[in-house]
C-alpha cells in the first residue's frame, strides 16, 4: 500500500504546474458564501460565486441564492498564497481538497458554470414574465399536457404561475404549474 502512495505522490509532483493560478473550490460556512465572497475581494482575491436570482415571498429576504450552496470558485496562485491562509478568513471552513492537494477547476468549466448560471437567470425571468392575465396558453408538459388554459397570475416567490383549465361545462379550475410548463397559444 505504501508504495501506491510513492507512485501517487511522484505522479502529481511529476504533473504538477508551478507558479500558475488555478481556480480552486472554496468551502465556506453555511449562508456565509456573499460574505465570503466580499472578504475575499478586499484581500484583492478573484473569486466566482455562481448565483441565480430568486423571487422571494418576503420581500427583506436575499433576491439571490448560491447555485453550489456551501461552495465558491477562487482565482489564485497557492505558490504566492498558502493554503493556510484561506482557512483563517472570516466564513471559510478552507479549500476543498482531494488526496491532500487542493482541488481546482479547469477554465474550460468555470465558463461553462458561468454560461449556465447565465441562460438560468435569463430564462427565470422570460418564462413568466411573458404571460399577463387572460393570455391564452398551452400546457406543454405533465398530465395536462396540450391542454389549452387561460393565463391568471404569477405566484410570488418562484416562477409557478396560475392557469384556469376549462374541463366541464364552462367550468373552470385553477391550476397550478411551472411557467416552463407553459407556451403563449398564438392566435
Amino acid at each position: 500500500m505504501p508504495e501506491i502512495t510513492k507512485i501517487v505522490e511522484k505522479l502529481i509532483d511529476r504533473f504538477k504546474v508551478n507558479s500558475m493560478t488555478h481556480w480552486y473550490v472554496m468551502h465556506s460556512k453555511p449562508r456565509k458564501e456573499a460574505f465570503l465572497r466580499e472578504r475575499l475581494r478586499i484581500q484583492r482575491i478573484e473569486v466566482f460565486l455562481p448565483s441565480i436570482r430568486v423571487k422571494p415571498v418576503n420581500p427583506r429576504a436575499r433576491k439571490e441564492q448560491p447555485f453550489f450552496p456551501g461552495y465558491l470558485f477562487v482565482h489564485v496562485d497557492l505558490e504566492k498564497i498558502p493554503i493556510s491562509e484561506f482557512r483563517w478568513i472570516s466564513g471559510s471552513i478552507g479549500l476543498v481538497c482531494c488526496g491532500g492537494e487542493p482541488a481546482y477547476v479547469g477554465d474550460a468549466l468555470i465558463r461553462e458554470i458561468q454560461k449556465q448560471v447565465e441562460e438560468i437567470n435569463d430564462s427565470a425571468n422570460n418564462y413568466v414574465d411573458r404571460f399577463r392575465p387572460g393570455d391564452l396558453v398551452v400546457i406543454n408538459d405533465g398530465p395536462f399536457a396540450t391542454y389549452k388554459a387561460m393565463f391568471d397570475c404569477r405566484l410570488s416567490g418562484s416562477d409557478r404561475v396560475r392557469v384556469l383549465l376549462e374541463l366541464l361545462q364552462d367550468q373552470k379550475i385553477r391550476l397550478e404549474l411551472s411557467g416552463r410548463q407553459l407556451q403563449l397559444l398564438t392566435p
